[in-house]
């Protein structure tokens, strides 16, 4: 099986929970293990076809203890048939190596941030040393890395990367281009259009739209033969005045929209063919 062109279907990915945003303040944030493997499930029926996982221990707080994350994958494999891929990210305070270690948990796949980013009032960093040796472990264990994009500049960084050590496990190299984020690009059409010059040749991409440029981004990433990243990590608004009810809901209206463009979503067997996931057996 062949992977599927750029335009033949949209893959839809899910980031459900991520690191910043306080159970206490958003209830309907999916933080235990249960409800993760719901959304997940819930998700993939209306159209998702990866998950992007970030956990949290018993007090809802943002974890990467190893032990959770392999219970997590785990238990996603046994529960649905989602591409499941792991922040390396984590919290912006996750000290390098334990954000390594996440690659021991074994997803099908991981992301790669290229380079440093101020992140609202934070900083994300992430050396140059760092971003090479997650690069290597990910070709040594065939995880499937997704190159996180938070800047123009990070596009040359991920160009180096490849000319210098190499195409990634499953030789196929994906982006997510991460908009909208307080001192990162804007989430506008102008900027994603920009991107696209700088990807690496064959590549493919995702667009993130952070707040309130979700939908902005959602639209000018299909019209570009682009897939989607939506979910609760990114934004808790659905409408002007209406809080997002669940994950699902997201996704359906992704899914929908990627009908009317005529690209539908693509299956998670899909989404693995098109990554380049390795397959169990």
């Amino acid at each position: 099986m062949t992977a599927p062109s750029p335009t033949a279907g949209t893959l839809i990915t899910v980031a459900p929970t991520g690191a910043e945003h306080e159970k206490a303040e958003v209830p309907n944030l999916p933080v235990t293990l249960d409800e993760l493997v719901k959304t997940a499930a819930d998700c993939q029926r209306v159209g998702a076809g990866l998950i992007h996982v970030h956990i949290r221990d018993d007090d809802a707080q943002p974890t990467l203890d190893l032990g959770r994350l392999k219970e997590t994958v785990d238990a996603l494999r046994a529960e649905t048939d989602l591409v499941v891929q792991l922040s390396t990210g984590g919290s912006v305070t996750d000290p390098e190596e334990d954000r390594l270690a996440v690659l021991d948990a074994l997803p099908d796949s991981a992301t790669c941030t290229m380079g440093t980013v101020n992140f609202g009032d934070a900083v994300f960093m992430n050396r140059w040393e760092f971003i090479v040796e997650l690069h290597k472990r990910m070709q040594e264990r065939h995880i499937v890395p997704e190159y996180e994009i938070f800047d123009l500049g990070q596009l040359s960084s991920l160009q180096r990367l490849l000319d210098q050590h190499g195409l990634p496990a499953g030789g196929h190299v994906h982006v997510d281009l991460v908009m909208g984020v307080p001192g990162g690009m804007p989430g506008d059409t102008a900027t994603l259009t920009a991107a696209l010059r700088l990807l690496p040749e064959g590549a493919t991409f995702s667009a993130t739209g952070v707040g309130r440029s979700t939908l902005p981004v959602l639209l000018a990433s299909l019209s570009a033969g682009g897939h989607l990243r939506v979910g609760m990590e990114d934004t808790l608004s659905y409408a002007k005045g209406e809080r997002v009810r669940d994950n699902a809901q997201l996704v359906a209206r992704a899914a929908a929209v990627s009908r009317i463009a005529q690209r539908p979503p693509l299956a998670p067997e899909q989404a693995k063919t098109l990554l380049g996931v390795r397959q169990a057996g």
